[in-house]
Order: C-alpha cells, then structure tokens, then sequence
C-alpha cells in the first residue's frame, strides 16, 4: 500500500515550503522553514530558508568573486549537506532555473557577480542545502515530521526570525478556518 505522500500519488513540491512541524527535534531542522527547489521521484532538495550564518556575503564573496563587494547581507546555511554557493533571486536573465513565477535559482559565479551589481535585484545567498534521498522525504511526511505550504516570493525574502511562525500560523488557519481569508481573520478572536 502507498503512502499518504507517495509522490506517484502526489504532486511534487517544487516551489513550496516544507515546515518543521514543531515536534521535530532535528538540530539542523528545529523551527526550520525549508524551500523546494527540486521534488522528483530520484530524490529532493531545497533550502532552510530562516538559518543565517555569522558570515556576511561580502566575506564569503572574497573567497569566489574576482570583483569586490561590498554587500553586508548575510550567507544563509541552506541546510546540513555541503555543497556549492547558490542563489535565490528575482533576476530573469541571471537564472539556471526558474522555482517560482519571478523566482530563481543559479549556481553560476558570473551569475552572481550580476546580482550583487543590479540594485533592483532582490537575491538570497545559501551555503549548503537540504536533499532527501528516494522516498525519504515522503516517509517523513508521513511520520509527521513536516508540514507543506504553499510559498510565495516574499516568503523567501522575508524575516528569518518570525517566518516559521508565521507560516506555521497560517498552516493553522488553513485547518480550522479554510474557507477564509487570513485577512478576513482577526489578530485576537476575543474582539470579535
């Protein structure tokens, strides 16, 4: 018998949000929200979303860009496997991928020198990822251990400190209270 996430039964969660549910304990996962770049049968992967590391791009940059820069945005640790520098951004012609509308993904270092240099671009720098092997990810969906929402563009660029809250709060809202708006819904129910 298939699982509930079997993905054969399932659509891919490429471009959504994978959510700690608050019981996983995982260190690398803990109040974590992860955002899937890739979520075939062979395997996924995407990145933690609200894990900045103590290095800023600039400091990073001295050990890959040929130019200088000066960006003091900090390098995200996209989760626990090690693996190349990657970019999430909103720059069309600079894209390996397209994850989302008006979202992307590069590898590509001459790529990333264009982000830093455009001042309309809005990009995310991740150190790492998080991959899941064949059927891992699945096996832990169906053991609970996470939680999928939709994503959107500024879930991606917004506070790392408040957003696991945040989209866990509105998984919530969707549960007891799908038919509404999240703007319908007020702040304290008591002043209803």
């Amino acid at each position: 018998m298939a699982g509930l996430w079997d993905l054969g039964a399932m659509k891919s969660l490429t471009g959504k949000l994978l959510v700690a549910a608050p019981q996983l304990t995982d260190p690398n996962f803990s109040q974590t929200v992860v955002f899937m770049i890739q979520h075939e049968p062979q395997g996924a992967f995407g990145v933690v979303l609200n894990r900045p590391s103590d290095k800023s791009l600039s400091e990073v940059w001295e050990l890959i860009g040929k130019e200088p820069c000066d960006a003091d945005q900090l390098v995200h640790i996209g989760g626990p496997v090690p693996g190349p520098l990657l970019a999430l951004h909103t720059l069309e012609p600079q894209s390996d991928q397209e994850i989302l509308p008006g979202l992307y993904v590069t590898g590509q270092e001459n790529a990333f020198q264009a982000l830093v240099d455009h001042d309309d671009a809005k990009y995310r720098f991740f150190s790492g990822h998080s991959g899941w092997a064949d059927g891992q990810l699945e096996d832990e969906l169906n053991a609970g251990g996470w939680l999928t929402s939709e994503a959107t563009v500024d879930d991606v660029f917004s506070d790392c400190e408040t957003l696991w809250k945040r989209v866990t709060s509105r998984i919530g809202l969707q549960i007891i209270a799908p038919g509404l708006r999240p703007e319908q819904i007020p702040e304290d129910p008591g002043m209803n």
